[in-house]
């Protein structure tokens, strides 16, 4: 069986591993940072499984991943043997009195983004009825049912031992570049996120190529035991409108802000101050709660805001990237794309111009 090569242990990285392995490939997973992914996009978020949540800014095709791949979250959780938190009780829209037309706003993206009504209507019953604790705070609030959350270090913890489980050789605290592992391997994977910029950048002889890029992100990290909430929360605001994310044992991830920068400083103060904001903004109880954390990442980010899946035949190489701020939404529907690739390449099979399940398009790289 072909040897493959994964660069880049952060969530697309150990999905892309534990695939292959699974289809009998002998795999290495190399990796700059620790078991823990510490360095990895993941890390650092709400692990949001959430696509017509994400309508309003996502593309069409982004949501159609989404949607794919909440089915192969349940179906993958309930392989491995580390416990990892998944909810799917839906997302909960909510805004105060004056900012409505943002809520008509965001309601209309909806409308377009799916073909059958997507969003339940609650009133002020109802949403004392799903969220108690919210009762008299929002007159009106949109439900989308059938999304769902992760735990994000959970699931990159329950990743990694499945990989111990299947025999995938891990080598943490072990950066390489392509040319480091290619005289060993038959096939390299690239995953490494906005750490292979300056690979996927290399100069091409297409024009139009997508380049990639940093987005940088910030979110909170609360504990708040006065406080349960039994689904996201997002909150329509003009300036922040961001989401609380309820985590196992009265934790909760708030997030996201979304600069263009690539600076890798610690989180400001001003964005400090937005996503806290908005969590005593959904409930003033907030404003006892003990902050855990305030983190940044770079999210890696093609101008068309799209995932891609690159490979050339000459280099031995699968490149993953461009999976921007959706990556725990739609990594399961990349990365089987992806792994399909892979199989077909070293199969010498001619692939397909677009995986056949997920619709992505496999495109040659420079």
């Amino acid at each position: 069986m072909p040897r493959i090569a994964i660069l880049g242990g952060g969530l697309s990285g150990r999905l892309t591993a534990l695939q292959l392995a699974g289809q009998g490939f002998q795999t290495a997973l190399f990796d700059s940072a620790s078991r823990a992914g510490e360095q990895s996009a993941a890390y650092v978020a709400a692990a949001m499984l959430a696509p017509l949540a994400e309508s309003v800014e996502a593309t069409p095709e982004v949501i159609a991943l989404g949607r794919q791949s909440l089915p192969l979250w349940r179906t993958l959780l309930g392989r491995l043997n580390t416990p990892v938190f998944m909810q799917q009780q839906g997302s909960l829209i909510v805004w105060h009195g004056q900012d409505k037309p943002l809520a008509v706003q965001f309601e209309q993206h909806l409308h377009r983004a799916a073909a059958a009504p997507a969003a339940e209507h609650w009133q002020a019953a109802q949403i004392a009825a799903g969220e108690p604790q919210l009762a008299g705070r929002f007159q009106a609030a949109l439900y989308l049912p059938g999304e769902g959350q992760l735990d994000n270090r959970q699931v990159l913890d329950a990743l990694a031992d499945a990989l111990d489980r299947a025999g995938v050789d891990c080598h943490w605290h072990s950066p390489v570049e392509t040319a480091d592992v290619q005289a060993s391997f038959d096939w390299v994977v690239d995953c490494r996120g906005f750490g292979a910029k300056a690979a996927w950048n290399r100069p091409s002889e297409t024009p139009d190529a997508a380049k990639l890029r940093g987005v940088r992100g910030e979110v909170a990290r609360v504990y708040a035991p006065e406080i349960t909430l039994n689904r996201p929360v997002r909150l329509l605001h003009p300036r922040y409108p961001l989401y609380i994310a309820p985590k196992q044992n009265h934790v909760f991830v708030i997030g996201a802000t979304q600069i263009e920068s690539e600076s890798q400083a610690p989180a400001g103060v001003r964005s400090g101050l937005e996503l806290l904001s908005a969590l005593y903004a959904v409930h003033p109880a907030f404003g006892e709660a003990q902050i855990l954390e305030l983190a940044a990442n770079l999210r890696p980010t093609l101008n068309h805001h799209n995932p891609e899946i690159r490979y050339c035949r000459t280099r031995r190489l699968v490149e993953i990237n461009g999976l921007f701020r959706h990556g725990f939404m739609i990594a399961p529907a990349v990365t089987a794309a992806a792994v399909r690739l892979v199989a077909a390449l070293s199969d010498n099979r001619e692939p397909p111009p677009a995986d056949q399940q997920s619709g992505l398009p496999y495109l040659t790289a420079p």
